[in-house]
């Protein structure tokens, strides 16, 4: 089969893709999840291997090594297809991330879809952290890139039905640290989550869960935890079945573990796990208690990190905490529990493997010490537990009536590092390296999905809750967010739920209420007024009886766009823009001031409209705040920036900060307490993308010669304008910014 590349579609539309039946998800042949279809890491297989030679030849069971597929993400396998995330071209000017689909059986790759890393402070090395997730009822795909871009592709052919750009839309962060969640899918929605800094009363920053519909990418609710968290984090939810009802369990950038209705959102319960962020995924027993961990402060005293045992079936936000009991001093702090036969199997950042009891959370024997450190997960499998460390020792293990015992150790090649965890598929297991993913299968191995060692998941004994309850105790308005064009129908659709989150059949007498420019029609559009200029924003309220729903949404217009904060705020409508700015004179003008007094958020973007906007120039005037240092100041336009860099004293274009996949920069000395005009363009010429900046003193003639110029081989084609600041050293002063579309560039002269 011929290789298909895809480059990915920067906007959402309503595409679904046509597919042949599908074969059931929880059986031996799928692990359509990263801790596999049952979100446990126990796997209906038998017939597993009981060794590996890592040099290869006759008898190393080893079924095939791809070098191109090496990463630290978890692959998932779908009707003998296998996907997972990798770097791709590392190290050139087209140095990107990519989803990338392989023969199971085989190992070839049948199709790959490139998507660029924008706007992100990721390092190169942390591509892939996140992995994907198979929808078992169209056999699509889902994946969040390293810079937070959503994405929904054809498991078949690769191509991208919808993305949303998380970043740009949401405000939520890609940093340095590289933590970015899994996507999880829920009957008809996708469920992402991460630390969002968006608009109006969003800005605040928070660790929010997403649903958006999977078939067209449209929001159908975003949720929020306790403000300003601690950590990005990458706790990838559970969904299960207590007290008759299915809740979303997860860690969150808070410390808290949520429970949360998935098809709603509604929070039904939090407990206090930890002083910083949780990222380890819980387990779930089929009598409602749930296992978490992490490896950072407890929410009192000094002891570093704790496993917890919750019972969630008398968790809620009303009633005293439902913690069980707590095991101290044991620092889970990425490897998530395992729970087999009453049994919590743990393993610690420093790779020592503890056995719980799950009733008590006393240890049984000794445990083991597997290595240096550990980040995989382990996975339980015809009746064995296999682990692999960071280092590359590769482990199987036999629980024993005192705890485990090591029935075979090997270690990888030299350089071989392990990020991710195993997952299986038809008697084989697939190994993620930094140099390579490894099938594992003896020669007899084959698809066994029954057997003395299957093992029934918590979804298969408790299967979803019949409907009783008709009475409309929840209505969603759908979008829950959204950017509205004045002159243009965006649909809503109302949706209603029961108390415990199922789904009801919607009344036709819904009324609508809008607070904002605009009106909802007789067909259920909301039309935004095209007498609207500027920025501004809508909230529509849809009731049935004293049940209530909320719609908020932007209201932007055509270009061209004007700020000049003459009304002394900070735009609503700005995402990343209220909690890190605030509207003040300077210098008896009415102008804004990125803040130095925000925590973790001195170093920040801000975007103003749709992420499918193209060539287009975006100016503003700015200056620097008297202090010891100078701090940088930028626009963005298309996924780039244009830094004007206080310490280095340069203008520099660039697109992926921590990689320097494009950068481009000149010398430009410039000084505080000094009004500067800054213009940054964008504009798609035949086949390639050219990139100008120019810096003048306000009030000046402005040059006709660009100051710094750029192109990228591998362009971002779209993306929202925006601004972009470091304000640690100093206060940031922004007036006048304008977005207008590209007039023909033939009357300009630039320096190429």
């Amino acid at each position: 089969m011929p290789l298909k590349r895809y480059p990915t579609v920067l906007s959402c539309c309503l595409c679904v893709s046509f597919v042949l039946p599908i074969a059931a998800a929880n059986d031996s042949a799928n692990w359509t999840q990263w801790r596999g279809p049952n979100q446990n890491g126990i796997a209906q297989a038998s017939g597993l291997v009981n060794d590996v030679k890592w040099s290869g030849g006759s008898g190393s069971n080893i079924r095939w090594k791809n070098p191109q597929a090496g990463g630290i993400s978890t692959p998932v396998i779908f009707n003998e297809r296998l996907y997972t995330i990798v770097r791709d071209q590392p190290g050139t000017p087209k140095d990107a991330e990519k989803v990338i689909c392989l023969d199971a059986n085989t190992g070839e790759q049948l199709w790959e879809n490139v998507y660029n890393v924008f706007l992100s402070d990721v390092p190169a090395e942390r591509i892939g952290w996140s992995n994907v997730a198979c929808d078992p009822d169209t056999g699509n795909v889902y994946a969040l890139g390293a810079c937070c871009l959503l994405q929904s592709m054809n498991g078949q052919t690769g191509q991208t039905l919808w993305s949303r750009s998380l970043s740009e839309e949401f405000g939520m962060l890609s940093t340095y640290g590289g933590r970015t969640n899994t996507p999880v899918v829920f009957e008809d929605l996708v469920i992402i989550s991460g630390v969002t800094t968006g608009w109006d009363e969003t800005a605040r920053p928070a660790h929010r869960f997403l649903a958006f519909d999977k078939a067209t990418g449209v929001l159908a609710w975003i949720t929020s935890t306790r403000p300003l968290p601690e950590d990005t984090t990458y706790s990838t939810p559970i969904i299960t079945t207590i007290n008759g009802q299915d809740v979303m369990i997860a860690g969150a950038g808070d410390g808290f573990l949520y429970g949360m209705q998935p098809r709603t959102g509604k929070v039904l319960w939090s407990q206090p796990i930890s002083r910083r962020g949780i990222n380890t995924s819980a387990v779930v027993d089929d009598n409602g208690q749930v296992y978490t961990a992490h490896g950072e402060e407890n929410p009192t005293g000094t002891a570093m990190g704790a496993v917890v045992r919750i019972d969630a079936t008398r968790a809620s936000l009303d009633s005293a905490s439902a913690e069980v009991w707590r095991t101290p001093e044991l620092t889970v702090g990425k490897s998530s529990p395992l729970l087999v036969d009453g049994r919590l199997y743990v393993v610690e950042d420093s790779s020592h493997l503890h056995v719980l009891d799950a009733e008590t959370g006393n240890e049984i024997g000794d445990g083991l010490k597997l290595g240096t450190s550990m980040r995989g997960s382990l996975i339980y499998a015809d009746g064995k537990i296999y682990a692999c460390t960071a280092t590359g020792y590769f482990y199987i293990l036999k629980p024993t009536e005192d705890g485990i015992e090591s029935v075979y150790k090997s270690r990888l090649p030299r350089g071989h590092e392990v990020g991710g965890s195993l997952a299986v598929s038809k008697g084989r297991l697939y190994l993620p390296t930094t140099e390579g993913l490894y099938c594992l299968a003896s020669e007899q191995a084959e698809d066994t999905a029954s057997g003395e060692n299957a093992i029934a998941s918590t979804l298969d004994a408790q299967p979803r809750p019949a409907v009783t309850d008709t009475t409309i105790s929840h209505l969603q308005l759908i979008p829950a967010e959204a950017i509205a064009v004045p002159g243009a129908a965006l649909p809503l659709r109302l949706v209603a739920y029961n108390a415990i989150g199922q789904r009801l059949e919607t009344p036709a007498n819904a009324t609508f209420e809008v607070s904002g420019d605009g009106r909802v029609d007789a067909d259920q559009n909301f039309l935004a007024s095209s007498e609207v200029a500027g920025h501004t924003a809508a909230v529509v309220t849809a009731r049935i009886g004293d049940r209530v729903a909320t719609s908020r949404l932007r209201v932007v217009p055509p270009l061209p766009w004007q700020f000049d904060f003459s009304d002394n705020e900070v735009p609503m409508t700005w995402i990343g823009a209220r909690y890190r700015h605030e509207p003040r004179k300077i210098d008896g003008d009415p102008a804004l001031v990125k803040i130095t007094t925000i925590p973790k958020g001195t170093r920040s973007q801000s975007w103003m409209g749709p992420t499918d906007m193209h060539d287009y120039t975006v100016t503003a005037d700015v200056k620097a705040a008297v202090a010891s240092k100078l701090p940088d100041i930028g626009l963005i336009a298309q996924r780039y920036t244009l830094d004007l860099m206080g310490t280095n004293q340069q203008l520099q274009i660039r697109t992926w900060p921590a990689q320097n996949r494009m950068a481009r920069s000149v010398s430009f000395a410039w000084k505080a307490d000094t009004w500067y005009s800054i213009k940054f363009q964008a504009t798609n010429e035949e086949g390639q993308l050219v990139l100008r900046g120019k810096v003048w003193p306000r009030g000046t003639e402005e040059p006709d010669t660009w100051t710094l110029t750029a192109t990228d081989p591998a362009p971002n084609t779209q993306g929202s304008p925006g601004l972009f600041g470091n304000a640690t050293n100093a206060e940031i002063f922004i007036d006048n910014v304008t977005v207008a579309a590209n007039r023909p560039a033939a009357s300009e002269r630039d320096d190429r």
